[in-house]
């Protein structure tokens, strides 16, 4: 019959019609630092503002938040994260924010897979700590973490997160992580990760980091997560050899990648690298940072598997200080042009449109 269109026709334009491109996916990250802050309101808008926009599921779980009180001195609904944490029921469908009284709190904190939908948050201005000391020795590198998240859709802010296992001796192994982040669609305001070798597992999953402090010696940005780092302080201490970030992609088609933008490279002494290969296909790029003399000026550790050189991706766009210079990095350091930069410099890069919301306040 003629006007007649068959729902499995509908079905084939629905599968293949292009996907949605939103505008705060594309837009990107300014060049100029004091555009940074109104990008970021312009762009990741409270949840009253972005119904309709958001995954489903995440505009149903913010919709009626709950919220719960920690105080290790009393007053509150619990006196430690794990028990608030725990008070969640499986297969929980709303937001809960835990909000955490300022003061120490010396635990190993886990959330599980099936607790989506938290956020830790502390109080800005105050010193609310999570603490505990975890070994590769006695647990396991990954599974060291002072806290550890399965959870999608997770958030924290105004926390510093600690593994206070000591600094291993230069030339030994002595993996200590302060988090293991597995899950997708999670984000952090405003946090300090401390610890010396691989002190963030940033592993699986789309992440996004502003405003926080990452302190260590060996490795301790790594796994295999897509994440975008924005004004974050990535400092080194200790002595010996030294490296940021061991991205763990290994191969072409892992959408995975580190992407650091209006950062800071500090710490003390010299030679630090911005990464290394420990995987065959590792992806990370700096743009707009500033980077001190700390850093190596060859910039990325040599490959131990020579063919990794030709399937690393290292990338530098716009940085400065005085070990951002380029005269003398490895060959393999990619040379990005504004348009393949501006991948990097959006939210798209996450996938951040359809979960990424602004820090709730305490």
């Amino acid at each position: 019959m003629m006007g007649y269109i068959s729902l499995s026709l509908i079905a084939l334009l629905v599968v293949f019609a292009p996907p949605v491109v939103l505008a705060d996916d594309i837009t990107p990250i300014p060049a100029e630092k004091a555009q940074v802050e109104p990008w970021f309101k312009a762009n990741v808008q409270p949840f009253p503002a972005r119904r309709g926009t958001l995954d489903p599921d995440l505009e149903a779980a913010e919709a009626s938040p709950r919220i719960i009180t920690v105080n290790q001195k009393g007053g509150g609904d619990f006196t430690s994260v794990n028990a608030a944490i725990k008070s969640i029921p499986v297969g929980n469908k709303i937001r809960v924010i835990i909000k955490l009284a300022p003061g120490v709190y010396k635990e190993k904190v886990t959330v599980d897979v099936g607790r989506p939908f938290v956020t830790l948050l502390g109080k800005p201005g105050a010193e609310t700590n999570l603490t505990f000391h975890g070994t590769s020795a006695k647990y396991g590198t990954v599974e060291s973490a002072t806290l550890i998240v399965w959870a999608k859709y997770f958030m924290a802010a105004n926390l510093h997160i600690l593994n206070t296992a000591p600094m291993p001796k230069p030339g030994t192994q002595g993996q200590a992580l302060a988090m293991r982040i597995n899950a997708d669609k999670a984000a952090f305001y405003n946090c300090r990760f401390y610890g010396f070798q691989d002190t963030l597992c940033d592993d699986r999953g789309n992440h996004f980091f502003k405003d926080c402090y990452i302190e260590g010696t060996y490795d301790f940005i790594f796994g295999r997560g897509a994440s975008l780092y924005l004004n974050t302080q990535l400092h080194a201490v200790g002595d010996g050899l030294r490296v940021i970030t061991a991205h763990n992609r290994q191969n072409s088609n892992d959408q995975s990648g580190y992407s650091f933008v209006h950062c800071k490279v500090t710490g003390v002494g010299t030679g630090i690298y911005l990464g290394r290969a420990w995987m065959s296909h590792p992806k990370v790029v700096y743009a707009y940072t500033e980077m001190s003399s700390v850093v190596n000026p060859s910039g990325w550790q040599e490959n131990r598997v020579r063919e990794h050189d030709k399937t690393v991706f290292y990338g530098e766009y716009m940085c400065t200080g005085p070990g951002s210079h380029k005269a003398k990095r490895v060959a393999h350091t990619q040379d990005i042009d504004n348009k393949e930069a501006n991948h990097f410099l959006s939210l798209g890069y996450i996938k951040g449109s359809s979960w990424l919301l602004p820090s709730p306040v305490y």
